[in-house]
């Protein structure tokens, strides 16, 4: 959802549902990667049941990363994402579904934000390469070094769109990704895969929770499945919520803000483009080994806990005293409901709701002082009355004056903070004294020699005679502040004056340019103002108002419908770039009667005619091409080449509003009609839509079922039956291309090997039925079981908040062990004396991470393994086996786990160690003086080898009984 901060706002309120994930590290030993058993419990101490992955969440960071080096090809692009997969998997360790779901094409209102967003990343991708060129003339004509300018193409994130060569091509490789895990990884063997490719319609978070609606409503669905979403998008805790399912959590990268960048002209660290100075780059280690590498760590994982978002909204929701009964689920709908109001995909945000500003704060105060008015809640199942909306609405509206002139106030005091910072700042920085004449200092390559030195005496006399005037004047501005701050005000020239009376440059000026606001919200005449401006009508057009409003009721209504219901309209959108006012929201009842019926979706080509720039048209056949840039095109209007950016009060352009025109569909479609013809095969069957597929192993239940199809050759769709797949249920069509058992899959990607002999079946899978008008209630199932209470007395304190910190894994009574200092000094000593260096490096405990010596393998003792739970026995791999761990806020199952190897203790070290830094995680990963398989000596169980699931070779299994060298 389109709210940068809600994240960020929704973290520091209700900063218990964090918690940090657990993440087991594969092993190298003999330079080969022993990938981790997956199949074992979950180290974070609770055991999921579904996984579900919003793929394009995944898709951008591995294919253009800011952070790190970007991938060469198409193929290490595809190789990161399945890296990627494999880390979720990991941490997440499904025992069900694994659903990957990649955005298809979306509703019509969602494109708007899609067009924009390419739109700008054109733009900015021309304006860098310019600021790049111009640049690059200014370093070298001071004398400054940069490396040769690279000729290298250049990666166009648009093509991660549905119906590009890139996305199709994506979709194949993540077949045989799925093959192969399905193939060579015990923990895959159990877990059926649900592939949602981009020629599905539908954004990719919402055809997972279109998935989990419709199973929820069946009547064989287990309503203690406990579901996990990894994405990093805020309106993913809101879908999660409007679930109302009992165990729902959310995993995403720990967002650490001020990563280091390379600057993108000189590649090196520490300061940005416009500040490059063209310098030369300091050698990297002692034989400049690391020149190409970039200092950055792995990304961490955090997961949110809605099921404790839940307890904190219980809190702040309840109502006492109210006029009819109190019902917290509704509740919870209406707080999903009041949260668009501050920003969605969908539509613009009200002027008078920041969520900086405590925006959604004030709606649950205001919501709170009127449901006594309401007479009942704002929603009900996904429906919106409109007539108690208007009673918030208008109560917002009573404010607005008052929010305008405190945001003003609130801005020009930060603003006077920052001037104030940065005075300082550059006072700090600037030496204490610098050698003029012949002696000051010269940019690299300003002079052609040495100059020879001409008469030092009277130089040096000159420069003494400048630092007493430096200091003098360093006195009389100490004096002119102290006079100041006693009140008086000292005579002389203005602010805008230097000592010598000369007007200072803009560029030496203190403040930034600020853009021109000619709304000025802040003053009286705001609502006219800003009518005349972004909408170009007078304010007294209430006509115009009004449809301005209806318009946006109506987005209300299609926001909601599609984040309970599913989409209720693929054709509507909010046909303005700006929002109408909360005063304005007046008569609303009538406003909304229903959406069309039986709109279908776009094509995948007709959407990237809809949301490309021309300079993204090579992802389009020629002639369809030929429409973005021919002067003669009858929808040459839709592409223009530049277009405005209103900052619309903001100060960043990325804040701003892309001026672009809306796309007609109904013109769009007829220009169209006329280079259908003109499509190849190829480029047709891209163009057609999709369906999901599901994959499972040779050892899952259902697989017997499916080749059995495959044998019949039906023609007819096929239900699953519930007791093969732990209640999900589905319609089965044969796939045209299946990856069947026993038959070879071929790689893809050259740098992979094929599947000589396969042992996953794929098939056509559509999700459950059902008739027009169906509403899928928003309400905890009967039999769910509400997880323990996690929060104490504590946690609702405000100043209890300032030393907090989230706890490592879903266990809150894990023993965390501490060393002091003498066991650092102990440790410094002892692992670190054959290195030359201390352990943790000079000047500080934790400095370096060299490790090493004779303890940097051996497991902590046995009185490190602290509460209830104990890793199993360390040993072969082993499949899983219908496994449910009777752990954290797991519900009872019918048939209990009968493999004693998951209910016992092990002997090996849980991971209560991990709070030290991670280090002695990393001596693990190092593999320097760890076990070592005794020669000749295999696992008779196993066959001696077994095959991995990233390396593809084949490795020794410890054994048994560990033996710890030194």
């Amino acid at each position: 959802m389109g709210v940068p901060a809600f994240f960020r706002w929704l973290s520091r309120k209700y900063p218990s549902i964090i918690v940090h994930c657990l993440e087991e590290k594969a092993k190298e030993y003999n330079g080969v990667k022993i990938p981790v058993d997956t199949s074992k419990p979950n180290p974070n101490e609770v055991e999921f049941d579904n996984l579900y992955l919003d793929m394009n969440g995944i898709i951008h960071p591995c294919t253009h990363p800011e952070d790190k080096p970007a991938p060469k090809n198409e193929d290490e692009m595809m190789v990161a994402i399945f890296e990627y997969i494999d880390r979720l998997f990991n941490i997440v360790r499904p025992r069900r579904v694994l659903y990957m779901a990649i955005d298809g094409v979306a509703p019509r209102a969602k494109m708007n934000q899609q067009r924009s967003r390419r739109f700008r990343a054109s733009k900015e991708g021309v304006e860098l390469t310019e600021e790049k060129e111009r640049m690059r003339e200014e370093v070298i004509q001071r004398g400054g070094y940069l490396p040769p300018d690279e000729i290298k193409e250049r990666f166009d994130s648009n093509c991660i769109t549905p119906g590009t060569e890139f996305m199709d091509n994506l979709a194949k490789c993540l077949r045989y990704y799925v093959a192969d895990r399905l193939t060579n990884d015990p923990g895959w063997q159990n877990v059926a895969v649900f592939l949602s490719d981009a020629s599905v319609p539908g954004e990719g978070e919402h055809k997972i929770m279109d998935f989990i609606r419709r199973q929820r409503a069946q009547p064989n669905h287990d309503p203690n499945t406990h579901h996990c979403l990894c994405g990093a998008d805020a309106d993913l805790i809101m879908l999660g919520l409007a679930t109302h399912e009992a165990n729902f959590t959310i995993i995403r990268e720990e967002f650490k803000p001020n990563k280091p960048r390379p600057c993108a002209l000189c590649g090196q660290m520490g300061h940005e483009i416009k500040d490059c100075q063209g310098l030369a780059r300091e050698k990297q280690g002692e034989h400049d080994e690391f020149a190409d590498s970039i200092p950055v760590s792995e990304q961490e994982f955090i997961f949110i806990r809605l099921a404790v978002l839940r307890e904190y909204l219980e809190r702040e929701l309840t109502m006492a005293s109210l006029p009819f009964p109190f019902d917290f689920e509704r509740s919870v709908d209406d707080w999903v409901f009041m949260c668009f109001f501050v920003g969605n995909d969908f539509l613009p945000h009200l002027p008078s709701l920041e969520i900086r500003e405590g925006a959604i704060d004030r709606l649950v105060g205001i919501y709170k002082d009127v449901v006594h008015k309401t007479g009942g809640y704002l929603t009900e199942n996904g429906f919106v009355n409109l007539e108690r909306v208007e009673l918030i609405m208008q109560a917002v509206g009573v404010a607005e004056d008052n929010i305008f002139r405190k945001r003003k106030e609130d801005d020009e005091s930060f603003k006077r903070r920052m001037k104030e910072k940065k005075k300082r700042m550059k006072a700090e920085q600037r030496p204490s004294f610098v050698p003029r004449g012949q002696f000051a200092p010269q940019a690299l390559g300003g002079r052609d020699g040495p100059m020879p030195v001409q008469n030092a005496r009277q130089t040096a006399y000159e420069m003494r005679m400048q630092g007493n005037r430096d200091q003098r004047n360093l006195d009389a501005a100490q004096s002119l502040r102290a006079m100041m701050k006693n009140g008086k005000t000292p005579a002389g020239p203005s602010d805008a004056m230097d000592s010598r009376g000369v007007k200072r440059k803009a560029e030496d000026s203190d403040s930034e340019p600020e853009p021109e606001d000619n709304v000025r919200l802040w003053e009286e005449g705001w609502k006219q103002r800003y009518y005349k401006t972004k909408f170009d009508v007078d304010a007294t057009d209430d006509e115009f108002r009004k449809k301005v409003v209806q318009s946006y009721v109506e987005g209300l209504c299609w926001v909601l419908r599609y984040y309970y219901q599913g989409c209720a309209s693929w054709k509507w959108y909010f046909p303005f770039h700006y929002a109408p006012f909360a005063s304005d929201f007046k008569d609303l009842k009538g406003m909304f009667s229903e959406f069309e019926k039986e709109t279908k979706p776009f094509k995948p080509l007709e959407q990237l005619m809809g949301v490309f720039p021309a300079a993204s048209g090579n992802f389009l056949p020629a002639t369809w091409r030929a429409l973005m840039s021919d002067p003669e095109s009858s929808i040459i209007d839709f592409y223009p080449d530049d277009f405005a950016i209103d900052l619309n009060g903001k100060k960043y352009a990325w804040q701003g509003v892309a001026l672009l025109p809306f796309v007609d569909e109904r013109r769009l479609r007829a220009a169209l009609a006329d280079v259908y013809p003109d499509l190849t095969p190829e480029e047709v069957r891209r163009n057609s839509l999709g369906s999901d597929v599901m994959f499972v192993g040779r050892s899952h239940p259902l697989c017997d079922f499916i080749q059995e199809l495959y044998r019949a050759e039906a023609d007819e769709g096929t239900e699953i039956p519930a007791e093969f797949c732990h209640g999900i249920q589905g319609i089965l069509n044969l796939d045209d291309d299946p990856i069947l058992p026993d038959k070879s899959v071929e790689s893809p990607i050259p740098m992979l090997r094929d599947i000589a002999s396969s042992a996953a079946i794929g098939i056509k899978f559509k999700d459950p039925q059902y008739k027009d008008g169906h509403v899928f209630k928003a309400v905890v199932l009967p039999g769910a079981k509400i997880p323990n209470k996690v929060l104490k007395p504590g946690d609702w304190e405000q100043s209890n908040r300032g030393h907090w910190k989230p706890q490592l894994g879903f266990n809150p009574n894990r023993r965390q062990a501490h060393l002091d200092q003498s066991a650092f000094r102990t440790l410094n000593h002892h692992a670190g004396r054959n290195q030359g260096v201390g352990l943790f490096g000079p000047g500080h405990p934790v400095e370096s991470q060299q490790w090493g010596g004779q303890y940097s393998n051996a497991p902590p003792p046995r009185n490190y393994h602290q509460g209830n739970y104990r890793p199993p026995q360390r040993g072969s791999y082993s499949s899983y086996q219908n496994f449910r761990q009777p752990g954290f806020n797991q519900p009872p199952r019918a048939n209990p786990p009968s493999n004693p190897r998951f209910q016992q203790g092990g002997h090996g070290w849980d991971r209560s160690m991990q709070s030290q830094g991670a280090a002695y995680q990393q001596n693990q990963q190092r593999g320097q003086g760890g076990w070592r398989p005794p020669h000749n000596q295999h696992d008779n169980r196993r066959g001696g080898q077994q095959q991995g699931s990233n390396s593809g070779r084949g490795y020794p299994i410890p054994p048994k009984n560990y033996r710890w060298t030194d």
